[in-house]
This record gives C-alpha cells, sequence and structure tokens, in this order.
C-alpha cells in the first residue's frame, strides 16, 4: 500500500490523506519535516539521498526528512524516520515551522508545511543504502557558503531553510 501524507491548511489543520505520489503530482500541501542533528562541534550531519531517489536522487540534503504518518507527532515522526534513514535515535526539539513550494523537472511537486526538528548526536551513523548514499559532518557555516557557490549539489528543500533560517541554525 502507498504511503499516504496528511493534507493540511496553511494553519497545520488536518484536512484529509492522500497518497504521496498524487500528493507530489498535484503540488497539494502537505505536513512534512526536516530534522538536523548537529555534534558538539557545531558541525551539521548532511546526508546524500540515494540515487534512485524519485527525485533529488544524489544531492545533498539535511540529516533526515519525510512525512508525518496520521496520528503520530513530529518528533515521533522525525524519531522514526532518522532510525530508519541513518541507524541512530536522538532527542528532538521543534523549533519553527513554514510552507515551500518546490517544482521538480520530472513533473512533481514539493508543497509542504515542513515542520524543523533540531538534535544533538557525536557518532557515526548506520545508514540504509536504500535511502542514504553517502553523509558527512560539515560546519555549519561551511554549509552555508557551499549551498550559495553550488547550489545544484543541494536539494531545494534544504537551500530554502538554510535561506530563511540560517541565523537561527548557526547559533545553535
Amino acid at each position: 500500500m502507498e504511503e499516504q501524507v496528511i493534507l493540511v491548511d496553511t494553519a497545520d489543520n488536518q484536512l484529509g490523506l492522500m497518497p504521496k505520489m498524487e500528493a507530489h503530482e498535484k503540488g497539494v500541501l502537505h505536513r512534512a519535516f526536516s530534522v538536523f542533528v548537529l555534534n558538539d562541534k557545531g558541525e551539521l550531519m548532511l546526508q546524500q539521498r540515494a540515487l534512485h531517489k524519485y527525485h533529488s536522487p544524489g544531492l545533498w540534503t539535511n540529516t533526515c526528512c519525510s512525512h508525518q504518518r496520521d496520528g503520530e507527532t513530529n518528533i515521533a515522526a522525525g524519531q522514526r524516520r532518522l532510525q530508519e534513514e541513518m541507524g541512530f535515535v536522538t532527542e528532538l526539539r521543534e523549533v519553527t515551522s513554514f510552507i515551500y513550494k518546490a517544482p521538480f523537472d520530472n513533473g512533481l511537486t514539493e508543497h509542504e508545511l515542513d515542520h524543523i526538528m533540531i538534535g544533538q548526536y557525536n557518532d557515526v551513523p548506520n545508514i540504509n543504502s536504500d535511502e542514504v548514499a553517502n553523509w558527512k559532518w560539515m560546519p555549519v557555516a561551511e554549509v552555508h557558503g557551499d549551498i550559495t557557490a553550488r547550489p545544484e549539489h543541494y536539494t531545494a528543500w534544504f537551500i530554502i531553510i538554510f535561506e530563511q533560517f540560517y541565523e537561527k541554525i548557526k547559533l545553535l
């Protein structure tokens, strides 16, 4: 059975469910989350999306991201997906949310109310190669500079998050 996303209005009130691919084909606003894991050195754990992903394959992005399941809290969803993609769980806290819309070359559109969560971790992840091609730690200021110099290497949502929230992220 195809994964369902939670359709929401701009105030994050749930309106219903829709198959994930249909929501991306129609560009319908739905709930999502993005997890940012930092270490004690202030470095951000980045992941490179698996090369077979249906959009943004091989691009670098935040530690993990996905969609909440019906009835699942943002934090529980973030921890579930962190375990599924990166092979570890850590305490997360939600810091903000925002709406973005990003069309892709393949005809799909991400239109998400994205909940941003932050966590701390200082070890090596055990990545799931079905989801993640590679990973690295990178100082937040270097990430910001690299996004500016080479935006084609990063996912659309990650670029938007850094443009809007860099000042907050660098203080974490």
